[in-house]
């Protein structure tokens, strides 16, 4: 009678559960709305639960342990580092990746993986800090390689700027500004950091 009923009105039966990876996908944006609110140390498992409207069970029997849970919310909030595009010149494609990278820094998942780092102890932020190397430091450092490799070829990058300093002055300007003054990298500060800093840095010699 009552699928009569729901026929006749034209209503539409609403599924109360979730399975697989829908439920898995609310329960990681859960954890990662806990993270931007209350930080590390307020996060619950049982507030997690509550966020993504299921049961704690549902939530344990996929992650045991709360840094488990953490580790998969962050690793799958993060933007993909995969490819450096050619625009034609070092200078265009060194901005443009480091707007990506900028991009990475500030996603809810970078805001989240601060407030981690800060807040836990250091067993697990060895582990947080690992994930940061593996999604965002190794991926950003390749991806800078390839742009000054394809900059040598094209002849607008000196032949020996290839020692690992060169590669470590964005990543590190970058962390610096962000995390000891607070910038958050205008297009006009990745601009200005590429036109001062890193176009003279690797223009060939003259002369």
């Amino acid at each position: 009678m009552a699928t009569s009923r729901a026929a006749a009105t034209g209503a539409q039966p609403v599924s109360l559960r979730r399975r697989g990876p829908v439920l898995e996908r609310a329960i990681l944006d859960a954890a990662l709305e806990q993270l931007s609110t209350v930080g590390w140390s307020g996060l619950t498992m049982e507030g997690v639960a509550a966020g993504a409207q299921t049961g704690k069970a549902a939530v344990y029997r996929r992650w045991p342990s709360k840094e488990d849970l953490v580790a998969d919310a962050l690793q799958s909030g993060f933007p993909s580092l995969d490819e450096a595009a050619d625009h034609g010149s070092v200078r265009e494609d060194l901005y443009q990746l480091c707007r990506r990278i900028r991009g990475t820094m500030f996603s809810r998942s970078g805001y989240a993986l601060r407030s981690v780092l800060y807040e836990c102890d250091h067993t697990a932020a060895d582990r947080f800090h690992s994930l940061i190397l593996r999604r965002v430091i190794e991926p950003a450092n390749r991806l800078f390689r390839e742009v000054v490799r394809r900059g040598i070829e094209r002849g607008d990058v000196r032949p020996d700027a290839t020692g690992d300093l060169v590669f470590d002055v964005i990543p590190g300007l970058m962390m610096f500004r962000s995390k000891v003054c607070g910038s958050e990298w205008s297009d006009d500060d990745i601009a200005a950091m590429i036109d001062q800093v890193m176009v003279p840095l690797l223009r060939p010699h003259t002369g």
